[in-house]
């Protein structure tokens, strides 16, 4: 990867749809290069076009990071099982205080309630959870702006 590989990177960034035409002339190269470069980029798995959704426009009104205390055997296969539930949006298995955090959306309190309860509560493996509710978020996702 070089510098022009890492600026067309940054410009998807900030807009996920912005036309190659468009980059190529931001960057002063061919919107064939630019092309060639983007393939390769998502061929190679160096980056994924994905479409990251407003929650509160699907009905998830509430948002907490959750941190997780596991059994040291059981940590990788928590963090597994936490990123195939729906309500999750991202997974870490990190070092510190918490052996993973993670990041839930739903759409009120009571469901909240029911996801560390009757999900999480009955993983094997959880010894202890600390839930902080998200009050706002300034910048969520990559190139995400401040309303």
């Amino acid at each position: 990867m070089d510098d022009l590989d890492r600026t067309i990177i940054e410009i998807l960034q900030k807009d996920g749809r912005a036309p190659n035409a468009r980059i190529s002339r931001a960057l002063k190269v061919s919107e064939g290069t630019v092309r060639r470069r983007l393939n390769k980029l998502i061929h190679d798995r160096t980056i994924r076009v994905v479409a990251i959704a407003e929650p509160e426009q699907l009905g998830f009104h509430l948002s907490a990071v959750i941190g997780l205390r596991t059994d040291p055997t059981r940590t990788t296969t928590v963090a597994s099982e936490l990123a195939a539930l729906s309500e999750t949006e991202h997974v870490a298995v990190t070092t510190g205080r918490y052996d993973v955090l993670v990041w839930v959306n739903v759409t009120d309190a009571k469901a909240l309630s029911d996801f560390i309860h009757h999900k999480v509560g009955m993983m094997g493996g959880v010894r202890q959870t600390e839930t902080f509710v998200v009050l706002s978020a300034p910048k969520r996702g990559p190139g995400a702006r401040v309303p």
